[in-house]
């Protein structure tokens, strides 16, 4: 299958000379996490939930309101994209070799689609899917937090082991979750809230629990794939905490569903 096949064609972009204010808007409305980034109609960059929680977080930008922002000083500019005819193989090999959650598709100069992992979700909800567990394809190394850890701490855990959602963690015990969203959202919120001169000696105050999603939804060991990514599809969540005698035993994302794509679909 080419990946024209899969991609979605209902472009939501932005143009690099907007703020992070508008891209926010246009993020929380379409309920999507990246958006192309175009200058005079070229695509020039990708933003993400996750760049704009990076930005915000930063010691250097902890006074500036997202209004005061442009989009293409937080975008990613060197786009990898690629052409409607490439098959779905390739292309999810692509992503997982750069570690990224989209890819724009190509007419020549031209885009014309968007491809995403949560498209490529969609390939999972039967067939061989539904004969692998949730066991043969989580992640064990988990990276979590606990609920009394402060907000910029749980920013930089996220940043340095490069992941969109952590287990929140008490007493060995799952309490929530807390995603690049939430990040996002608490750093503008705020902004919003606290005077500027106190922000830098307030925002140590502000917890994970302050924050977190609570009452997260899980999954076994022997959850099948197609049952995960239904509820991914159903959720718009891009990771489950794998949940065992109330412990989490691990975690399965979006990432590892698009490596068992990639082999299947190679």
């Amino acid at each position: 299958m080419q990946v024209k096949n899969l991609m979605s064609t209902s472009l939501i972009t932005i143009d690099k000379d907007q703020s992070l204010a508008d891209a926010l808007k246009l993020l929380r409305k379409n309920r999507i996490s990246r958006l192309p980034v175009l200058n005079n109609k070229e695509l020039v960059g990708i933003i993400s939930e996750r760049d704009i929680a990076k930005k915000l977080g930063s010691s250097k930008y902890e006074h500036m309101p997202a209004s005061r922002l442009h989009v293409s000083s937080v975008m990613v500019k060197d786009v990898i994209s690629v052409p409607q005819t490439m098959l779905l193989a390739d292309v999810a090999k692509l992503m997982l070799e750069n570690g990224i959650g989209s890819v724009p598709v190509m007419d020549d100069d031209k885009m014309i689609g968007i491809v995403s992992k949560a498209d490529f979700t969609t390939l999972a909800v039967e067939g061989e899917y539904a004969k692998i567990c949730t066991k043969d394809l989580m992640t064990k190394d988990i990276k979590s937090v606990s609920p009394s850890e402060r907000l910029v701490h749980a920013r930089r855990v996220s940043i340095d082991a490069k992941v969109g959602r952590l287990p929140v963690i008490d007493d060995e015990n799952l309490v929530g979750m807390i995603t690049s969203k939430d990040l996002m959202r608490a750093f503008i919120d705020f902004r919003k809230k606290v005077p500027e001169k106190y922000q830098k000696s307030q925002i140590k105050e502000v917890l994970v629990e302050d924050i977190m999603s609570t009452n997260p939804t899980v999954v076994s060991k022997d959850t099948s794939i197609s049952e995960v990514a239904e509820i991914m599809i159903d959720t718009g969540y891009n990771g489950l905490p794998v949940v065992e005698n109330d412990k989490v035993i691990g975690i399965v994302t979006q990432t590892d569903v698009l490596r068992l794509i990639a082999k299947l679909e190679a």
